[in-house]
């Protein structure tokens, strides 16, 4: 009786599974209700065929192959008996077709913005997904000018043809700007260094201007880790900035925005040690990393520390260098445990670079500039400088480097990929110049001539008092060698108040790079001058000046140049030393010695502040006067600020005519800070200290002194500097302040 009750128990078991699997056999699979679609496309994604037995859960697998295609808004399946066959009918409901977006209620924000943000486009298949993601990115662009409280939604009408009508409906609601931010719970920052910390800021009289108080959320949220930054930066590490509190007021016109900080306690460093492939001895390098036991924890100095540990490491080939700092955060001692887990990896060669986005500018001009080579080991260091070397060319609006595997784990590559930027112009025009009066000029220059780097330009200038023709030519790397060789040839008249000057001459460069920062220029000038049109009542030393001459001398230059970032420096320094010998030949004779120096400071939010000096001595030693165009006068947008140009310096007592120094300085104290960051506009505020001196003079005699403030701005004609100075002691006849503008060349 059991083995007949166990048999068949058995049975049934076995039996089971086949009674579950019973599924349909299909004679035919049919596709209604497709318009756009092709029934073909749909038949290819299914994975059962007619003429087989399918499971329910092969119809459910082939249902959701057709929703993956994204065109079908409904998908039914049912299996029907038609002429005695088993017919599988997919009944589809096909989503419609965008034809159209329009938007109503946008009048802040302009249309055509808008369809920027959207991501679903015309013609194209309507989808819900990204309806949602576009009514989000329509406000949150609503968001960041300041409409806090912008509804947005959006509808779809469908047509007979199964088109679709989309529209996102927009209710602006009202302009929200921050009222007030207001701090809780912080005592290690005031109210003023925490809003110095933040990007976000009240509204001003100016706001409908500038922009100033408009709520942005995604700003808000940088703000609040950039405040937690500086807390750790102070040994808070345990410091928690709260989401802010934000209170609509004023009938929903202003926000105040209250922000609370739970600052916990200070920590201090504990043990430091590290561990792992030591290539030097552990406190050889612990000791570039700028915490010791004792000090107040700070990331930034972490930060730092590692950077400093991974590029000793990178110099000697190990590129990929692992350094972690695992810290151990001790809540009773308030101390943190710092431990340096160092991974050297394989030490690795240079076995390619490669450069790409240079669509005109040749390889060599690249890569000459590079401070590695093939086939030698890595260097961090002398990476980061060959970026900076290209960077400095100007030639390109970005320049990426990046590195990747070799052929094997011992090699690697370095890719250099720059965005160019245009490096020639051509402009003709008008103008009216503060020192020249009416200008009209025409002028070529392209710095990157035939992409090989040369430097041409052609320019011509006719103003009022003045007028210029000039060509010239520069190779940095003549012949591929570190020699550079150039010419200029110039043709010049000048009005001044009591004569007029004409010159045209040539001069010829040769120079040479010495070292990484350094250069050595030799020129050869040689020139001939008409003094002219003096004026009966002029000083005799302008009246002994009038008739030709010529010149010809040759100037040496000594330059050395080690600031971040060439056409607008926040750091280092540029320093020149010449001088001029006349006397090869010519009626002139005379020494002309110059230095110039310029240091760069970045301050804080990048500001930058900088101190300029020149000093300048001329003499004459074979004939009795100095020429007149070779004095020194001081004055002007390139000198002293404030008075007017080649004002500053000695003066006939008798006629009153500057008659120019033989020897001069000044000092140039500048702060400049940003102020359209997009568009490098930069405001600056200046104090100018100097003077020329006569043969019967002392030096630092007599100081003139101005002081003032302007814009400069890398317009897309090129620098340009408008500064007003005022004169801080001005004398009979002086004016108190000047307004002056410039596009060309930095001082």
């Amino acid at each position: 009786m059991i083995k007949r009750v166990l048999l068949l128990l058995f049975c049934l078991v076995w039996a089971l599974p086949l009674y579950a699997a019973e599924g349909y056999f299909i004679g035919d699979i049919v596709i209604e209700g497709n318009q756009r679609v092709k029934k073909q496309a749909v038949i290819d994604v299914l994975p059962l065929q007619a003429g087989q037995a399918v499971l329910p859960v092969d119809i459910d697998a082939a249902i959701q192959a057709i929703y993956r295609l994204g065109r079908f808004s409904d998908v039914v399946a049912e299996v029907e008996q038609r002429n005695g066959v088993q017919i599988l009918v997919f009944r589809l409901e096909e989503r419609p077709l965008v034809r159209k977006i329009r938007f109503e209620g946008n009048e802040e924000i302009k249309t055509n913005k808008l369809q920027k943000l959207i991501t679903i486009k015309v013609p194209d298949i309507y989808d819900p997904y990204e309806i949602a993601r576009s009514v989000d990115a329509v406000k949150l662009e609503y968001i960041k000018e300041g409409y806090y409280a912008a509804e947005v939604t959006a509808d779809s009408h469908v047509g007979p043809e199964n088109d679709s009508l989309v529209t996102f409906r927009i209710d602006e609601g009202r302009l929200v700007r921050i009222k007030q931010i207001e701090f809780a719970g912080n005592a290690v920052f005031d109210h003023g260094d925490l809003m110095d910390m933040m990007d976000s800021r009240e509204k001003w009289f100016l706001s409908w201007m500038t922009g100033r108080g408009n709520y942005n959320d995604i700003l808000l949220s940088q703000d609040l880790e950039r405040i937690a930054d500086n807390y750790f930066d102070e040994g808070y590490v345990r410091v928690k900035v709260r989401e802010p509190v934000i209170t609509l007021v004023d009938d929903n016109r202003h926000m105040l925005v209250l922000i609370t900080i739970d600052e916990s306690n200070q920590y201090l460093i504990g043990e430091i040690d590290a561990q792992g492939d030591l290539i030097q001895r552990e406190g050889e390098i612990l000791n570039l990393v700028p915490l010791q036991p004792g000090d107040v924890f700070s990331r930034k100095l972490l930060r730092f520390g590692v950077e400093k540990v991974t590029d000793l490491y990178a110099n000697q080939g190990y590129a990929y260098a692992n350094v972690t700092p695992l810290t151990r955060v001790n809540d009773d001692t308030r101390l943190v445990d710092l431990n340096f887990e160092i991974e050297q990896g394989p030490q690795v060669s240079v076995e390619r670079i490669n450069v790409s986005g240079n669509m005109s500018t040749r390889d060599k001009v690249v890569r000459r500039e590079m401070k590695l080579v093939e086939g030698e080991l890595f260097n961090a260091s002398a990476l980061k400088r060959s970026r900076a070397r290209i960077n400095n060319l100007g030639y390109f609006e970005a320049v990426d480097i990046t590195t990747s595997k070799g052929s094997d784990e011992n090699h690697i590559n370095i890719d250099i990929n720059v965005k160019e930027r245009p490096t020639g112009t051509f402009s003709i025009g008008a103008g009216y110049s503060s020192v020249d009066g009416f200008v009209g000029q025409g002028s070529i220059t392209q710095e990157n001539f035939l992409g090989r780097g040369w430097r041409l330009s052609l320019a011509a200038s006719v103003g009022g008092e003045s007028s210029t023709y000039q060509i010239g030519l520069t190779d940095p790397y003549f012949l591929d060698m570190n020699l550079t060789l150039g010419f200029e040839l110039y043709k010049t008249d000048r009005e001044w108040t009591d004569f007029s000057r004409r010159a045209t001459g040539g001069a010829i460069k040769v120079g040479r790079a010495v070292g990484e920062y350094s250069r050595i220029l030799f020129v050869y000038r040689y020139e001939q001058k008409d003094i002219y049109d003096v004026d009966p009542f002029a000083s005799l030393d302008i009246q002994d000046e009038e008739g030709s001459s010529t010149i010809s001398s040759i100037t040496s230059t000594f330059s050395r140049n080690t600031t971040d970032y060439r056409p607008d420096p926040s750091r280092g320094g540029a320093f020149d030393a010449s001088w001029e010998f006349a006397g090869l030949g010519g009626t002139e004779q005379f020494s002309k010695y110059l230095l110039d120096y310029r240091h760069f400071w970045p301050a804080f939010w990048g500001t930058t502040f900088s101190a300029h000096g020149r000093v300048g001595y001329v003499h004459a030693y074979a004939s009795e006067d100095i020429p007149l165009d070779e004095r020194f006068y001081l004055g002007g947008i390139n000198s002293l600020r404030g008075f007017d140009s080649r004002e500053v310096g000695p003066i006939d007592p008798d006629t009153l005519d500057y008659i120019g120094g033989d020897k001069q300085t000044f000092f140039n104290f500048e702060f400049l800070f940003p102020l359209a960051k997009d568009l490098g506009m930069k405001g600056v505020v200046f104090f100018d200290v100097g003077n020329a001196w006569g043969e019967d003079e002392d030096w630092f005699e007599e100081w003139r002194y101005s002081a003032g403030a302007g814009i400069r701005w890398l317009s897309p004609l090129g620098p340009l500097r408008l500064e007003w100075g005022y004169n801080l002691d001005p004398k009979e006849g002086e004016d108190d302040s000047k307004l002056e503008f410039m596009v060309g060349r930095f001082f």
